[in-house]
């Protein structure tokens, strides 16, 4: 799920929209939203790649990135939950390294 994230990520990131460059420049001038902040900043967590995190965290702030990042992580869960056929405190559980409840 977090591959095709990046994959998503990568391929915005490497061809921006038209509207999104500044009329006679070729370099982006867009505002992030939190939610593609929280993806960015969680590819990159999970890449190990620091350069990556520190500019989408600069991008929203603190408080957005964490509801951002929250709100990735609810709707990872409820995907992985469905994939499995189990219920979602059993996939956290199990993605954290807890035991079953």
């Amino acid at each position: 799920m977090f591959d095709g994230l990046r994959k998503l990520w990568r391929a915005k990131k490497s061809a921006p929209a038209e509207d999104d460059r500044v009329q006679g420049h070729s370099s982006p001038r867009r505002a992030r939203n939190l939610f593609e902040a929280a993806a960015v900043y969680v590819a990159a967590c999970a890449e190990d790649d620091r350069d990556e995190m520190d500019e989408a965290a600069g991008w929203v702030s603190p408080e957005a990135l964490s509801f951002g990042v929250s709100e990735l992580a609810c709707r990872a869960v409820i995907a992985l939950a469905r994939e499995r056929d189990e219920p979602p405190r059993d996939v956290a559980r199990s993605l954290l390294g807890l035991p079953a409840a």
